[in-house]
């Protein structure tokens, strides 16, 4: 009943400016097709360790790619030439609902949210023809080389250099916190290939192989205590000239490209959230029991109902921001907004699972990469991995920062 009664109240909250009825039934109608075929497509072992949060690796993410593809669901924000849908943008959010509700995995964003849609704006045709499709299909998977050591929320700081040597560039440098690396076929990175009268100028964007002879992964165990994070290592990687996208130092202008969209990455997520938000709930039933734990069953209770209406609000901005961008309109402040906004919730949905399960967890707790242990003790290492979210992708100090400029100027 929780289940239906969490669908029900999501769908209810769907805008429904401009919808005729005849467009309420069609996306009623849409809704059950994709439902359908989840449902029967979707494999139920992959179903099952993201309905326990196990940690899911690029198999399974590229697993459930391929199935999309085929059926022609791989992309469903590119433009229909490129093997998109040509969904509209209520369709794309009931589409990642129905994957939501039905425990898929996450996309390959990298490639399909990241790299994809700046190879569509400004790669060549031959980058396009080359890489487009094997983003597509599940052959590649992407990491995104841009933080550095000394160049983090700072990006413009980097300091990976690559000098012209004929048809090639050859890049010396490091790169941190490269999530998935290890798994990936390709990286798409940020290098610095001059100077000019800013430390934005001068930035050049190359899709490098991550076979590539000079380059060297090493691992990151976060305190979550999975292997996601990488640090990698360049040491005169050879790189064609081919393989740089656009214009040689005008990488700057495809990077907040990029991270317009990245820090709208959250708004997919939103259906997943409210997913989240009802095994809180479930938690909660089950856990803080007793006449004696009523009053923290209540404030916890409190907390979620407050979260929930956030997350609500957010859809809204959400939608605004990417009908936005499909109408290339400026977006404004919604990136930042959404992104601050989207982290501290997700932190707080994971608290308040910790707090609710959290006295059993603690003693169960053993990092997922040293062997096996229970199910229901996926809670705590969620909590641990979230306290990255107001870090990773721009941190909350940067978004901050970016909204008062914005509303105040400098």
């Amino acid at each position: 009943m929780e289940q239906v009664e969490a669908r029900c109240h999501f769908r209810g909250n769907q805008s429904q400016e401009n919808l005729s009825m005849s467009d309420t039934a069609d996306l009623a109608e849409f809704r059950q097709e994709v439902s359908d075929f989840v449902a029967a497509n979707c494999p139920a072992d992959i179903r099952a360790r993201v309905a326990s949060y196990h940690k899911i690796g690029v198999e399974d993410q590229l697993a459930w790619q391929r199935i999309l593809a085929q059926k022609g669901w791989g992309a469903s924000t590119w433009p229909v030439e490129w093997g998109g849908t040509g969904w509209s943008v209520r369709q794309r959010f009931i589409f990642d609902e129905v994957q939501a509700e039905f425990d898929c995995p996450p996309a390959p964003h990298q490639g399909l949210r990241h790299i994809g849609p700046v190879l569509i704006a400004f790669g060549s045709p031959e980058q396009q023809q080359a890489f487009l499709p094997r983003i597509l299909d599940g052959s590649d998977f992407w990491c995104q080389g841009y933080s550095e050591p000394n160049a983090g929320s700072d990006l413009a700081n980097l300091g990976t250099n690559a000098v012209l040597d004929g048809d090639d560039y050859v890049v010396n440098g490091q790169k941190i916190w490269t999530t998935q690396a290890h798994e990936s076929q390709m990286m798409f990175a940020l290098v610095r290939t001059g100077r000019g009268d800013r430390k934005q100028h001068g930035i050049s964007l190359l899709l490098i192989p991550m076979d590539s002879p000079g380059l060297e992964v090493r691992p990151i165990i976060s305190i979550d205590g999975w292997h996601h994070l990488n640090e990698v290592f360049f040491t005169d990687v050879r790189v064609p000239v081919a393989n740089r996208v656009g214009d040689e130092g005008a990488a700057w202008t495809y990077a907040k490209f990029l991270l317009d969209r990245e820090r709208l990455g959250p708004v997919h997520q939103v259906p997943g959230g409210a997913v989240l938000a009802r095994r809180v709930r479930e938690l909660i039933e089950t856990e803080v029991t007793g006449p004696a734990r009523q009053g923290e069953r209540a404030a916890l209770l409190g907390r979620l109902a407050r979260v929930d209406s956030r997350l609500m609000g957010l859809r809204r901005l959400g939608e605004e921001a990417i009908e936005a961008l499909a109408a290339d309109r400026p977006v404004g402040l919604s990136p930042s907004v959404i992104k601050l906004a989207f982290g501290a919730l997700f932190q707080e949905l994971t608290e308040i699972g910790a707090e609710a399960g959290g006295r059993r967890q603690a003693l169960d707790f053993t990092p997922p990469e040293q062997g096996n242990h229970p199910d229901e003790a996926e809670w705590l290492p969620n909590f641990l991995y979230q306290r990255a979210r107001t870090i990773f992708g721009g941190t909350s100090e940067v978004q901050r920062n970016l909204i008062s400029r914005r509303l105040f100027g400098n």
